[in-house]
């Protein structure tokens, strides 16, 4: 295993390891690993970690489903403490939380619910809890059901929720209406990508790749214009 040899091991051989998100930066949880965690983790691209509680090896995820797939090992300049950069399928905490980090000491308090400010980072927030609801299948949930109703169902609640989109624009039924109806619209899409196990990031990235083909517009009228 690559630098293995260099990194600082404690007296029981043991290193901690911060988890974040890639895409938004959030600390997720702090674990431990030894040797067999560290090179399992770099073999198989998903997290492991050891448990000290156990005294055994542990796959994150492996009966919640909640996998952690990995992008990125670095270790800090002392080489005494691990940073995983990864894809986090569900929660990381086994309270339930998306973070074990909700329990605040000082600063700013988080918003009601622990959710994210409207933008961008909303619709990470969402995927994660449509993530969670595939996995768990909660009783009573919306998305389960519409999951467990089949592709099918999810793509003509897309279609139903596309035409209400036109209607409301074409229909004069005001911007407030339009703008409700695209929320179900993209909500169920998520849904759908969900469902075939497609992250909102290949969305991103697509919508990233189309602008950068775009030429840059002029800074300027040209000479004589």
């Amino acid at each position: 295993m690559s630098g293995d040899l260099e990194l600082t091991w404690d007296a029981a051989g043991l290193i901690p390891a911060v988890v974040q998100e890639t895409d938004t930066g959030e600390i997720l949880m702090v674990a431990w690993m030894d040797r067999a965690a560290l090179g399992k983790t770099l073999e198989t691209g998903l997290g492991h970690f050891w448990s000290r509680s156990r005294q055994a090896l542990w796959l994150k995820g492996e009966t919640s489903g909640h996998l952690q797939h990995v992008d990125g090992v670095y270790a800090d300049c002392d080489r005494d403490t691990l940073l995983l950069q990864v894809h986090q399928e569900g929660v990381a905490c086994h309270t339930g939380a998306r973070s074990c980090f909700f329990t605040r000491l000082s600063g700013p308090a988080p918003a009601q619910g622990g959710a994210a400010r409207p933008g961008p980072m909303l619709l990470e927030v969402i995927e994660r809890v449509i993530q969670s609801r595939k996995v768990e299948r909660p009783a009573g949930s919306y998305v389960a059901g519409l999951l467990d109703r089949g592709e099918a169902h999810v793509c003509r609640k897309i279609g139903e929720e596309a035409t209400e989109v036109v209607t409301a624009a074409l229909g004069g039924e005001g911007d407030e209406r339009v703008v409700s109806e695209i929320a179900d619209l993209w909500f169920h899409c998520m849904v759908l990508l969900a469902g075939r196990g497609i992250p909102l990031r290949r969305v991103f990235a697509e919508l990233h790749r189309r602008h950068g083909r775009r030429q840059p517009e002029a800074a300027g009228p040209r000479s004589g214009e």
